[in-house]
């Protein structure tokens, strides 16, 4: 745990990339393999499920270190951070231990699964009793199921690689899918035998970048394939020895939820694997985001829900073909091979291509553009023909170009305070537009503005808060800001009866007295053109 803790503490003081790799790839060089595979699992984002309720860690807190309610509550509300709040009020160790990292995890923490709370509170209390400073710290994040590190899966990949000496792609495809924590699960990603296979395992997604200039910077438009830009859940869908495994971007195994796609891949030979985007689909063209929520999360689908939203998969690249690694392969050569795949499926099989944007020029896929709405579609996908399937998000390859997103000019009527290093700022925001003489709020947001703007709206806020409730205060209704989102849908849901996709802060309206802000017409006035 001392030498996890020490890592967690470097990784947090830098903002170098180059660091933080090589600290990684220290660690995993000198880590036991069961801590270096735990240490895999937090650095790449795992998070151990909460075994204990919040309000017993504080109260052992405040019982530990004979803090009273009111300055627990003042202690919390100045930090932000419950585990960070713990750990600076908490006495001093008496007793420090070094134990492995695997111990804490999988002796202290896991174990505590159904235990009585007498025994849970023993085991808590204890810990505190033999960690200290950042080894505490790090303790309270786990116990808390808060732990996160400011690395990603990527910069792990590297370390790993760096440590190894197998090349980051192959570090990549054995992290995914069901990759578990466990000492032997170490010592195989690491090995030097890169001739291992699984047969659930899916490859690493690629990813794209926004589009940074304009698309004639990229050369002769014969060199690239667009596509549109479809809003669904990405997914690979992998047929291999008889079996079915559709594995979403963020590594959910999520068949069971799509059961009609399943029985289409049955369709397929044996060893072929598909990337593309499963869409909400009826009458030959994607039906809202919306309706696909409907069907996000539930492992169990009955009949009906099959019925109100039915998918299909628009596949839009061959990654495995008969058992063969086809990514080196051009995209051009990958196209074909999937065209000519998907022409041997029946139709009505739920496999669709997704089609190409016909154009011979910049000229015509700049149309074709700013015409995604018409087909459902977020904007286009640029893809050089010539380029293989990589690992990650790389500039270079492929570019997203989205359409412009839709804008208002809306009140901030609510504010609260954020989290973790922003806990003394008011940071989240509620916004409403006008409906007749009443301000109706329809969206959330929490990002755009400058440190500098944040500190200056806080203190407004601070002066002009009307009421509160909880961590929430309504303010008076005078400040508006210009929102950008990517998608509108009537929602019953919410009191305004509209949805908004990823609303965000695109600048704040000094200029605009809030009499002048949009209003709900002008909401459902772009929903007909979404």
């Amino acid at each position: 745990m001392r030498e996890f803790a020490k890592l967690f503490a470097g990784l947090d003081e830098t903002t170098r990339t180059g660091e933080k790799v090589e600290a990684m790839a220290r660690y995993f060089a000198a880590a036991d393999p069961g801590d270096a595979a735990w240490a895999v699992h937090f650095l790449s984002g795992g998070r151990p499920k909460r075994l204990v309720p919040a309000r017993h860690l504080a109260t052992w807190a405040m019982e530990e270190s004979s803090i009273p309610l009111w300055l627990f509550e003042e202690s919390y509300h100045a930090v932000g951070d419950l585990a960070e709040t713990i750990s600076l009020l908490l006495p001093r160790s008496q007793e420090e231990v070094d134990l492995p990292l695997r111990h804490w995890v999988e002796d202290r923490l896991l174990a505590l699964a159904g235990e009585p709370e007498e025994v849970q509170r023993a085991a808590i209390v204890g810990a505190w009793r033999q960690l200290d400073g950042t080894e505490r710290f790090v303790w309270n994040k786990l116990i808390t199921g808060g732990f996160r590190v400011g690395v990603s899966r990527s910069l792990v990949v590297r370390a790993l690689a760096r440590t190894s000496g197998v090349d980051e792609a192959t570090i990549a495809h054995r992290l995914m899918g069901g990759w578990e924590p466990r000492p032997e699960l170490f010592k195989s990603l690491v090995a030097l035998d890169t001739g291992d296979a699984n047969v659930s395992r899916p490859y690493p997604f690629f990813l794209a970048y926004a589009l940074e200039q304009e698309p004639e910077t990229l050369g002769p438009a014969s060199e690239w394939q667009a596509e549109w830009k479809w809003d669904g859940i990405r997914a690979q869908l992998i047929r291999r020895r008889g079996q079915t495994f559709i594995w979403s971007r963020g590594e959910d195994l999520v068949t069971e939820r799509f059961p009609e796609l399943a029985e289409a891949a049955a369709l397929l030979p044996d060893g072929t694997v598909l990337d593309g985007e499963i869409l909400p689909w009826r009458d030959g063209q994607p039906m809202s985001f919306a309706d696909l929520q409907r069907r996000i999360g539930r492992k169990n689908v009955g009949p009906k829900i099959l019925a109100d939203v039915p998918v299909v998969m628009v596949v839009y690249d061959l990654l495995e073909l008969s058992g063969e690694d086809l990514r080196p392969e051009p995209l051009s050569a990958r196209r074909s091979r999937l065209e000519e795949l998907l022409g041997r499926v029946p139709r009505g099989a739920r496999l669709l291509p997704s089609p190409t944007v016909p154009a011979e020029d910049w000229v015509g896929i700049r149309a074709a553009q700013l015409e995604a709405r018409t087909v459902a579609a977020e904007g286009l996908m640029l893809k050089r023909l010539d380029a293989p399937y990589g690992v990650g998000r790389r500039r270079g390859p492929w570019w997203k170009w989205k359409v412009e997103p839709f804008t208002v000019d809306a009140v901030m009527v609510y504010a609260q305070a954020g989290h973790g290093r922003r806990a003394s700022l008011h940071t989240d925001y509620t916004f409403a537009v006008w409906n007749g003489g009443e301000l109706v709020p329809f969206a959330k947001a929490y990002s755009g503005l400058t440190d500098a703007e944040i500190r200056e709206l806080d203190g407004w806020i601070r002066r002009n808060t009307l009421e509160k409730f909880g961590p929430v205060r309504s303010v008076k209704p005078e400040q508006v800001f210009e929102l950008a989102f990517e998608g509108i849908q009537s929602s019953p849901r919410h009191k305004s009866g509209i949805a908004v996709r990823f609303p965000r802060i695109l600048r704040w309206r000094t200029d605009k007295p809030a009499q002048e802000a949009d209003t709900l017409a002008n909401l459902r006035a772009l929903m007909e053109k979404a």
